[in-house]
């Protein structure tokens, strides 16, 4: 049998407490119903108290919607069903949330909440922004997605697209065809793509269109139908370019953008293409923008201190 225990929460300050609780708390009383939690919140601080999993449940639901506030500046009281959905149904990882894609070995699901959150998002809606920084996992479950879709017959067509700023004009200048030329920028979403198909399974698909490489700039004048297309590298778009990109989706079709606002390569006064679509696109109905952070990196444990050590203003002291 489960033990009763509690948690207390300090909150930042008393308009964040407001803003969590919701008008006339209605997003506190979600959570005690949804939860089966008792939760007295006096202040700025919320206790916590009922079964040990649930009390649980609560903290993380609670460290996921202070994580939205203050990424969006506010709540929606979509945004707390999706968190509830979100942690209630982690625990089995072959729920809702998760990407029925088997390698062979295991299945791609999510790790974390916050990438649980992508997920959800990603199944949800028709455009998904992602940002967040490196080995969170953007680009590897936007691909699983797309292989999912493929599988289950949702989807026709795979197009990966992504920015080659670096290479700019000298990209004509490669050899080999276009696969060819536009391969090194590509190389992460074709790692993603054979860890979750076989080799030549991924080969056949690209010989007969069904799984489709092409730079950004090849994509003017086209509308995919049937198609989960993704750009990664968002973040290295110029606002007409994102306005081409978002503007090539066609019946039945699914957009993923990723990117990391950290790593721009564009020149310095060149206004940001992804940041401007969020900004201009995060309140319509089926778009949605999902952030995620050091606590979303799944890589080796060393990729989320050196995330944390150039976010630093200062340089962090060594720590044992």
């Amino acid at each position: 049998m489960t033990g009763e225990t509690s948690v207390t929460l300090t909150l930042d300050s008393r308009d964040e407490a407001v803003a969590l609780f919701g008008s006339r708390d209605q997003f506190l009383r979600l959570l005690r119903e949804a939860l089966g939690v008792r939760i007295v919140a006096r202040g700025d601080v919320v206790h916590i108290d009922g079964n040990e999993p649930q009390v649980d449940q609560a903290d993380r639901v609670f460290q996921q919607l202070r994580q939205l506030l203050k990424q969006q500046g506010s709540l929606t009281l979509e945004n707390v069903r999706t968190v509830l959905a979100v942690v209630t149904q982690s625990e089995d990882r072959q729920g809702p949330q998760s990407l029925a894609v088997v390698n062979g070995r295991s299945a791609v699901r999510p790790r974390t909440d916050g990438q649980a959150r992508y997920v959800h998002a990603m199944k949800d809606n028709d455009v998904v922004f992602c940002i967040g920084p490196a080995g969170t996992g953007k680009t590897y479950l936007a691909v699983g997605m797309a292989v999912n879709q493929l599988r289950q017959g949702i989807a026709k067509k795979i197009v990966l697209v992504r920015p080659a700023v670096e290479a700019g004009e000298r990209l004509g200048f490669l050899p080999g065809d276009i696969a060819a030329k536009i391969n090194p920028y590509l190389r992460p979403l074709f790692d993603a793509l054979n860890d979750m198909m076989d080799h030549e399974q991924v080969k056949r698909y690209m010989e007969n269109d069904i799984i489709e490489i092409a730079p950004l700039a090849f994509m003017r004048g086209r509308t995919l139908n049937q198609a989960v297309i993704i750009l990664d590298e968002g973040q290295n778009t110029t606002v007409p370019q994102m306005k081409m990109f978002l503007t090539r989706m066609g019946q039945g079709s699914k957009i993923i953008v990723t990117g990391d606002v950290t790593q721009v390569d564009l020149p310095r006064q060149t206004r940001n293409g992804l940041l401007d679509a969020v900004h201009r696109l995060r309140d319509f109905h089926r778009i949605a923008v999902v952030y995620l952070d050091q606590n979303d990196i799944v890589r080796h444990p060393l990729v989320q201190k050196i995330v944390e050590a150039y976010e630093d203003e200062k340089p962090r002291k060594k720590r044992e």
